[in-house]
C-alpha cells in the first residue's frame, strides 16, 4: 500500500444555532427546517458559480471538536459498541462528516442552508450538488440501524466528541 500524509484546507466554515454539541440534532432529518449559513473564504467564491441551481447540497466537514478514534464505538442510537465504520460518529480515524442540505440562496461569499446538523464553527471542507437521479438509492438494509432509525427524528448529541 501507498499510504501517506494527506492534508486539506478548508475552504470555509459552518454556521449554525448549535454552539455546543449537547444539544445538536445528529443527523440532518432531526434538523428539519434548522437554518445555517456557511460562510466561504473569498479565493473560492468562484467555484460557487452555478451552484445555485441546485435544491441540495452535500457538506463536507472535519469533526474539530472529536478528540483521538476508537475502531468501536457506541453509536448515539445504540448501547452497544459497533465497529466505528457501521456508523456516522465523529472520534473516527480521520475525522470527516457529510451532510445533505438545502440550498436555499447564495449571496456573495454565504451560502444560506436548511437541515443543518453541524456545530457551529465546524470546518467545511468541500461542497457538492446532491442530485437524487446520481445519489439516491433504496437501500436494502440499513444494519443495526433498522432498529433504531424510528429514534433519529428526536434524538440529539452527547458529549462523544470529547
Amino acid at each position: 500500500m501507498n499510504l501517506r500524509k494527506i492534508y486539506y484546507k478548508p475552504i470555509g466554515c459552518i454556521h449554525s444555532p448549535f454552539h455546543d454539541i449537547a444539544n445538536m440534532p445528529i443527523q440532518p432529518a432531526g434538523s428539519r427546517g434548522i437554518a445555517g449559513k456557511l460562510e466561504i473564504v473569498p479565493e473560492y467564491v468562484e467555484g460557487l458559480k452555478d451552484l445555485g441551481g441546485f435544491s441540495h447540497i452535500i457538506l463536507v466537514y472535519h469533526f474539530h471538536l472529536a478528540k483521538g478514534y476508537s475502531l468501536t464505538v457506541k453509536p448515539f442510537l445504540d448501547t452497544h459498541l459497533r465497529g466505528v465504520f457501521a456508523t456516522r460518529a465523529p472520534k473516527r480515524p480521520n475525522p470527516i462528516g457529510i451532510s445533505v442540505v438545502r440550498l436555499r440562496r447564495i449571496k456573495g461569499n454565504i451560502i444560506y442552508v436548511e437541515d443543518i446538523d453541524v456545530v457551529d464553527g465546524t470546518p467545511l471542507l468541500d461542497i457538492k450538488p446532491y442530485v437524487s437521479a446520481f445519489d439516491a438509492c433504496k437501500t436494502d438494509k440499513i444494519g443495526w440501524l433498522s432498529q433504531k432509525i424510528k429514534n433519529v427524528h428526536r434524538a440529539k448529541s452527547d458529549k462523544r466528541f470529547e
